[in-house]
């Protein structure tokens, strides 16, 4: 952690949705005209694949016709951009009764649209700016906060991956690891069997059920509210393989927990580099990380040394270290930083050959991420309503980047183990 010795606010987030405010930054403005209606959408406590369905139930199309460039939290008020793909001739009258139609939801709000001629894709956004109030911390918060967020502003964030990424129960790096092994009933067993931490107890009896073979019972009591384990379970119970019931979850789910695994190498090399005081800085090695077009470049010990002398391009934020998202995709670094990626990959006993390909039940491309980010306009106050005293902080990350990894450093409070655990994990020696 940057900031471990410093003492942290404490406190409490997301009391109430609108104490955690993200607004997505454009990539570029829409045109006015072309075949898709760019929608400035704010949802509150909704998740971005709900507003992608409702948005497609009041347009009338499916679901594949939305584009969106992120995916942002459910607990909070956000707005985001949303395009929908109308062919043909505008039609203002109608486009307005769909937009009226949106905004009947009790959940989402558009603020304006535009027409646009391309979809909206993946990355297809600038960033985020992020507004968070933290409750239950006294008057003194503000004067520990400023020393902590003056220090990120000045030397970037590590740009650890959120616990958000590691799932509810903060396994989900644990079943991409199964899947990238091709265990199904190992996998199985994880996903359905063992118990997680502050569950409600009819899911726990639902995972006992599971753990004597009582399917019916299982799926009985299993919540909708967690449709994938259901489908796995009612593949089992209607007789089908344990691969099969692992392979009846969308290729997506599973796909997005291999990147978890990969996101778990990458916050050990990160927590590696900053234990080693080597995070915002080049070694012999290091694929450097070009901030303004995210490319990457090799490094030797004498460009290392070029690049974070004064003057060089380290200094002024122009390039960084990156880790690795282990997998084809991803090139590996060499010498000293190949030795710290593969220390990080035996402290979580993997193999690199594990990222090799993809497995009939999951892939994991790979790719590199820069070890550490800018954080910008960064303000913050205290405040107070009718809910009581709170610190206020709002800053903008760019694409990929966690507020929660700013927030483990302000706050400081206990998380939950395992690689869910930012502020912990960034914090224990390497």
């Amino acid at each position: 952690m940057l900031t471990a010795d410093l003492p942290g606010t404490g406190g409490v987030l997301k009391e109430r949705p609108e104490d955690f405010t993200v607004d997505e930054q454009p990539l570029y403005e829409p045109s006015g005209a072309g075949e898709h209606l760019y929608l400035f959408v704010e949802k509150r406590e909704a998740t971005t694949a709900q507003a992608i369905k409702a948005v497609a139930k009041a347009f009338r199309v499916p679901q594949r016709a939305i584009g969106h460039a992120g995916l942002k939290d459910k607990h909070a008020v956000t707005r985001q951009h949303l395009s929908v793909w109308l062919p043909g001739p505008p039609d203002p009258t109608a486009e307005e009764a769909c937009i009226a139609r949106v905004n009947h939801h009790p959940k989402l709000h558009v603020h304006w649209a535009e027409r646009h001629g391309n979809k909206l894709r993946r990355g297809h956004h600038g960033g985020n700016r992020f507004g968070i109030k933290i409750r239950g911390v006294g008057p003194a918060a503000v004067l520990r906060a400023r020393p902590i967020l003056d220090r990120i502003a000045e030397r970037g964030l590590p740009n650890a991956v959120g616990p958000q990424r590691f799932g509810f129960r903060g396994n989900a790096h644990t079943l991409g690891k199964l899947l990238l092994q091709n265990d199904p009933d190992a996998f199985l067993a994880e996903l359905l069997g063992v118990d997680g931490v502050q569950e409600n107890p009819r899911l726990t009896a639902a995972r006992a059920a599971y753990r004597r073979g009582d399917l019916v019972a299982a799926i009985e009591g299993w919540p909708k509210s967690l449709p994938h384990e259901r489908q796995a379970l009612d593949n089992l119970r209607q007789g089908h393989t344990p691969e099969r019931a692992v392979r009846a979850l969308a290729r997506t789910q599973r796909d997005f927990l291999a990147s978890a695994l990969q996101s778990a190498v990458f916050n050990r090399v990160l927590a590696r580099r900053l234990n080693a005081g080597t995070w915002d800085r080049l070694i012999d090695g290091d694929l450097a990380w070009k901030h303004e077009n995210r490319a990457t470049f090799p490094v030797d010990a004498a460009v290392a040394a070029t690049e974070n002398a004064e003057g060089g391009r380290v200094g002024g934020f122009a390039v960084s270290p990156s880790g690795p998202l282990p997998g084809p995709d991803c090139q590996p670094a060499e010498r000293e930083a190949l030795a710290v990626e593969d220390a990080a990959l035996a402290e979580l006993d993997l193999e690199r050959s594990l990222f090799d390909g993809g497995t009939p039940l999951a892939d994991a491309g790979g790719a590199r991420r820069p070890l550490r980010v800018p954080v910008g306009d960064v303000t913050y106050a205290a405040g107070g309503d009718e809910h009581g005293p709170y610190l206020s902080v709002s800053f903008e990350l760019g694409r990929g980047v966690y507020a929660t990894a700013v927030m483990a450093e302000v706050m400081k409070n206990a998380e939950p183990g395992g690689e869910s655990g930012v502020a912990a994990q960034l914090s224990q020696p390497a």
